[in-house]
């Protein structure tokens, strides 16, 4: 079994690298304002950069009008756009074309049903990305440190990542109990909201990996 880490909310060239040294396949970076990760495309653009020769470059939205689209897509050239919104199959596939690059769709989880629904996007986006529901009237649709009960997953269908609420404590058991096959982290790996801490980034893509090799022996 092989398990993927993306570590989300990057913002210092510092926290970039100390991402890509511990072995991050994927860094995020936020374009939402409300958010206390959100970059600027002037800001993320260098990053992006950076980031090319380490990992691959995600680049997470929510609700995003087709100019934030474009100016992405044409400053920034992240590899992949991450949907945290409320966006439809249709608009997620009106995304994907407009811009050529993959899309991750984020999929809020509270039960069994929520992960049935995913398959709206089952042929749209190459990645969906189960996360915990947020509660209502919450000003981010992630990035909030709940987590939910991982076991539901196992009605998935498609290979599928898995974000809220991790840390290096609990990320060996998300992926026993979930079988994901990429796991997301932001605020698990922070010391204060939006910073991030190298010593925490490593813990977590240790304890990551080690669980994906525990899980292989046991299979």
């Amino acid at each position: 079994m092989t398990v993927e880490v993306k570590i989300c909310g990057v913002r210092k060239p510092a926290i970039l690298d100390a991402a890509i040294a511990a072995g991050a396949d994927y860094v995020g970076f936020v374009f939402f304002e409300k958010s206390p990760r959100n970059l600027s495309i002037a800001d993320a653009a260098p990053l992006v950069t950076a980031a090319r020769s380490g990992a691959k470059s995600v680049a997470v939205v929510v609700d995003p009008d087709d100019a934030l689209i474009d100016r992405i897509a044409a400053d920034v050239r992240p590899d992949i756009v991450q949907l945290h919104g409320a966006e439809t199959p249709e608009r997620a596939a009106a995304i994907k074309a407009r811009t050529g690059l993959s899309i991750f769709k984020a999929v809020p989880v509270a039960d069994r049903g929520d992960v049935n629904a995913a398959g709206l996007y089952e042929g749209v986006a190459d990645l969906i990305l189960f996360d915990a529901k947020a509660p209502a009237g919450a000003d981010l649709p992630g990035g909030n440190g709940l987590r939910f009960d991982w076991s539901v997953l196992e009605v998935a269908r498609v290979p599928f990542a898995l974000s809220g609420g991790l840390d290096a404590s609990n990320v060996g058991e998300a992926i026993r109990l979930s079988g994901a096959s990429l796991v997301d982290v932001s605020s698990g790996v922070e010391t204060a909201p939006g910073e991030k801490d190298p010593a925490l980034i490593s813990k977590f893509i240790e304890a990551a990996r080690s669980a994906a090799q525990e899980h292989k022996k046991a299979s």
